[in-house]
């Protein structure tokens, strides 16, 4: 499997780089080859998951593309790379890469979710994407998985001819789950967590301003404030101070390479 894209370190993980063009075509060319293979949409939470657990780390650096999917993230690259990146997110993602699932006549599969939730995405696909190839949608039980259940699954989407997969488990459980189906299913696996309820309408989008200015959390925590509140608070003041902690380290190793080439001049 080639990489198709560039990677560069944004603390924890390995973040791909390119334009919005090029992740499209990227995913699209898996998903006609049928690779088997996952890509993960990183956004501040992930970043952090993947800092405190070695395993989750391993698993998101072994994806074949990692988006910038939150705002921070893409300014990362500004900030420790000195490049530009524009955001890659997966609420705006989904709908390009279904457009071009129709176009291309490629099967899509839909995995996690409630039932409820499936059964309005069919109805939505079905009127919205009238061209859709359709493989199939399942919403696994609430609980880990035994492994003839796994293996069970992976028959089954394999079966339904997918090129696509579209997984709604959240993170981390969705990165967990496609890292565990690599070489199990024949298809390209996307973990699109919250982007599908707002695609269906089941949940509303943060206005344009919101979003790129990197604000669209503040209008998610306004949707969801119990649920939401302990975790931004934490996350968002440990990603500020590991991001600062970083671009401090790469500001000494830097002045100490250049009295280092200033010495020997």
């Amino acid at each position: 499997m080639d990489q198709a894209l560039p990677k560069r370190r944004i603390i924890s993980i390995n973040v791909s780089y390119g334009t919005y063009k090029q992740f499209v075509s990227a995913i699209i060319q898996q998903a006609i080859q049928k690779v088997s293979c996952y890509v993960c949409l990183a956004n501040v939470h992930m970043i952090l998951e993947a800092y405190q657990s070695l395993f989750f780390k391993k698993v998101v650096n072994s994806a074949f593309l990692v988006t910038p999917d939150g705002m921070p993230v893409a300014k990362s690259f500004g900030l420790l790379h000195r490049q530009t990146q524009e955001r890659v997110d997966g609420m705006s993602l989904l709908p390009v890469l279904l457009s071009e699932a129709e176009r291309h006549h490629l099967n899509v599969y839909f995995y996690g979710g409630t039932q409820a939730m499936l059964a309005k995405t069919t109805d939505y696909l079905t009127v919205t994407y009238p061209n859709l190839n359709l493989g199939g949608t399942y919403s696994p039980p609430f609980r880990e998985l035994t492994k003839f259940e796994m293996d069970e699954i992976a028959q089954n989407i394999s079966s339904s001819g997918a090129n696509i997969i579209f997984v709604i488990l959240g993170c981390p459980k969705q990165e967990k789950w496609m890292h565990a189906m690599q070489g199990k299913i024949d298809a390209i696996m996307i973990g699109v967590g919250g982007a599908l309820p707002v695609l269906i309408g089941l949940q509303k989008r943060a206005p344009i301003w919101m979003q790129t200015n990197s604000l669209e959390w503040l209008y998610r925590l306004k949707q969801e404030p119990r649920r939401l509140f302990i975790r931004y608070f934490k996350t968002n003041h440990l990603f500020l101070y590991l991001l600062a902690k970083e671009q401090l380290k790469r500001s000494i190793k830097k002045n100490i390479i250049r009295k280092i080439i200033m010495k020997y001049k």
